[in-house]
């Protein structure tokens, strides 16, 4: 098997270095893991630079549900995008969508610029997952200069979505990368390589750390309706990780 680049889905400053230890050959940077990953803020990333050897690709998404921001949300993305480009990001993860689902070329054009005119790299997320063409979407990704787009095949998980990977791997023909991501792990991994011919895979592994400074009252809540707990945090899980960079004998 030929190397495959793993990138890992991070939600801090401590999750990077976890991967980075761990064989990660890349990171997208996030907070709010639980929402699908959010904007994480500019002191993350400036510390994530001291220390990072490895790529760090920075998530613009200011908000959880779907990709058609107001002019309020684009105002504040299109500063976090340059701020982040000016503090050493790699690159910008980012998707706009028109209310038909399409792509919006104006705005995806705007920070696909800001990222390539200062050398960095273009990432569309997986606002592409729920594009009503993928083959489509994929050609304005294509037009629009984008480096890389990250999907599950349209899936909620990308083993169910390996077939439409696999078939945009080689419709892309080395015009634009395809980045397989969601649900991978080291159990399924060289597996989906096999079927799919993927060069690259994206997923975040995490484990749970105590965290007691609520545990004096437990009856209060901080967050929404959901109710997730709040003695425990979120980490990255290095074993994991180097679980699944041994299943992709590396």
């Amino acid at each position: 098997m030929n190397r495959i680049t793993m990138e890992i889905c991070c939600g801090s400053f401590e999750d990077v270095l976890i991967a980075q230890t761990s064989g990660a050959d890349r990171v997208e940077l996030n907070s709010a893991m639980f929402l699908g990953g959010l904007t994480p803020t500019l002191g993350c990333l400036i510390e994530v630079k001291k220390k990072a050897s490895i790529p760090v690709m920075t998530m613009i998404r200011p908000r959880e549900a779907g990709f058609l921001y107001s002019d309020y949300e684009y105002a504040v993305m299109r500063n976090d995008a340059r701020l982040f480009i000016e503090h050493g990001a790699d690159g910008l993860v980012f998707g706009f969508l028109n209310p038909d689902g399409t792509f919006d070329k104006g705005r995806m054009k705007e920070f696909t610029d800001i990222c390539l005119d200062a050398g960095k790299e273009a990432v569309c997320h997986r606002a592409f997952d729920v594009t009503p063409d993928p083959f489509a979407a994929l050609d304005t990704l294509i037009e629009l200069n984008i480096t890389r787009v990250l999907t599950s095949g349209q899936q909620p998980s990308v083993i169910t979505g390996a077939k439409l990977v696999a078939e945009l791997i080689k419709y892309a023909a080395g015009r634009i990368e395809i980045l397989p991501g969601a649900g991978l792990d080291h159990s399924n991994m060289a597996d989906f390589v096999k079927k799919t011919g993927t060069n690259q895979v994206h997923f975040a592994v995490s484990t749970l750390r105590t965290e007691p400074s609520t545990a004096i009252n437990p009856g209060i809540y901080f967050g929404g309706a959901l109710y997730p707990r709040e003695d425990v945090v979120s980490v990255a899980d290095g074993e994991a990780i180097r679980l699944t960079a041994s299943a992709l004998g590396r």
